[in-house]
């Protein structure tokens, strides 16, 4: 495979855009990719006028659709590895679907899209183009929420009773959109955002930590989406019971109204021999508490295998995979790089004509991105109907 850093291009991220920065900072983390191009705003001339002024060379396009059609006869050398888009919901199909049908794959911010009829067409189309796709649901790049998953996944906590995952703010607890605040804006309107506000923006992180965690899919909801602020058009406040698909029980709940939370997301996990606890505002470490003997915690570059909890036999590819050292903290960024690394790996793989995975074991793939749509959508079908219980649809 060529050593040849990853070009890859940008969709969104102009005029101050928060999301963008985390993930380009991610993607030239290690060397091996660089960010070259991009279609940064909708109007052309803003467009080319953000690329102009961009902090490091970049080519700039009027449009997506200028980008991906200009592929196709760049050199090899130039050609992207791939596009991420950073723009709000109802900018993440279009140029998703047009980026696989030109043959180059999609790393796309979460939620994947709209609506499940925009999901299931993304769904086919990847599958049908078989273009590496994934989705940047950032807390599953944390290294502790790898281990965490080989924990539950190894049954070391026997079988998964209860799991109440949460992702609280505050930053909505007040009518921002009102006075114009970009993130605010779009967020608060369901032509941009989609069906739920709160749910779709930070309730999908809360589900995809259960799933990536746990293994297990929610097979049924049951779930009150609710506004707190007067006016507001959307969701500010979510809060679903689930039924797993192994039985278990399930709380999802996130909410942007309770004031003093920044950004803290959460999961616990209670099973027949113990619970995990880990939170995304102290990633660096987990708790488990096992039956009549104190909670054991767990540093992320301190971990000893064969400790009378853990087995002798940790995958060594997961112990090898901290970069530095245990109380040097890797954080909010090192989780995005982690994810841009194992998604290039599996573009070389594809480039090269070999066999690459996108299974949702480094990173969310499509089919979690097509889940994280019908758990909202059938959120919102269960909410107007007052907490009745609904099914999920099934995987396509």
């Amino acid at each position: 495979m060529s050593n040849k850093p990853m070009n890859v291009g940008l969709v969104g991220g102009g005029k101050g855009a928060f999301i963008v920065n985390p993930h380009q900072k991610a993607i030239h983390f290690d060397g091996t990719r660089r960010v070259t191009a991009g279609a940064l705003f909708p109007d052309p001339k803003i467009a080319l006028e953000e690329a102009a002024n961009w902090p490091y060379p970049l080519k700039g396009y009027g449009s997506y659709d200028e980008m991906i059609a200009a592929n196709a006869t760049l050199p090899e050398d130039e050609k992207l590895g791939y596009i991420l888009i950073v723009t709000p919901n109802h900018v993440h199909f279009d140029p998703a679907m047009k980026a696989i049908k030109a043959g180059i794959p999609v790393f796309c911010e979460k939620p994947l899209c709209l609506n499940l009829k925009e999901a299931n067409a993304l769904v086919q189309a990847a599958r049908k183009h078989n273009v590496p796709f994934g989705v940047a649901h950032t807390y599953l790049g944390h290294w502790t929420s790898r281990f965490s998953r080989y924990i539950v996944r190894a049954g070391l906590l026997g079988d998964v009773r209860w799991v109440d995952t949460y992702y609280l703010q505050g930053w909505l607890a007040t009518k921002l959109e009102a006075t114009g605040q970009m993130q605010a804006t779009w967020r608060t309107n369901p032509k941009l955002a989609g069906g739920s506000g709160c749910g779709g923006d930070i309730g999908t992180h809360a589900l995809m930590q259960l799933r990536y965690v746990t293994g297990l899919d929610v097979t049924e909801v049951s779930a009150q989406l609710e506004t707190f602020v007067q006016g507001r058009m959307l969701d500010d406040h979510f809060t679903i019971y689930c039924t797993l698909s192994n039985g278990g029980k399930a709380l999802v709940r996130a909410s942007q109204i309770c004031i003093g939370h920044k950004n803290d997301l959460g999961i616990e996990i209670s099973g027949t021999k113990g619970t995990l606890i880990w939170r995304a505002e102290d990633p660096e470490c987990i708790t488990i508490q096992l039956v009549n003997q104190p909670d054991r915690i767990y540093w992320r570059g301190a971990v000893t295998p064969g400790d009378g909890f853990l087995p002798k036999d940790v995958p060594a590819d997961l112990m090898a995979e901290p970069t530095i050292p245990a109380g040097h903290p890797e954080a909010f960024h090192d989780a995005y790089a982690r994810l841009h690394r194992c998604f290039e790996a599996d573009v070389r793989k594809w480039q090269a004509g070999k066999p690459f995975a996108c299974d949702g074991s480094k990173y969310a793939n499509i089919e979690d991105g097509w889940m994280g749509i019908a758990f909202i959508e059938t959120c919102v079908k269960s909410s107007a109907k007052r907490g009745a219980w609904k099914t999920l649809p099934k995987k396509i």
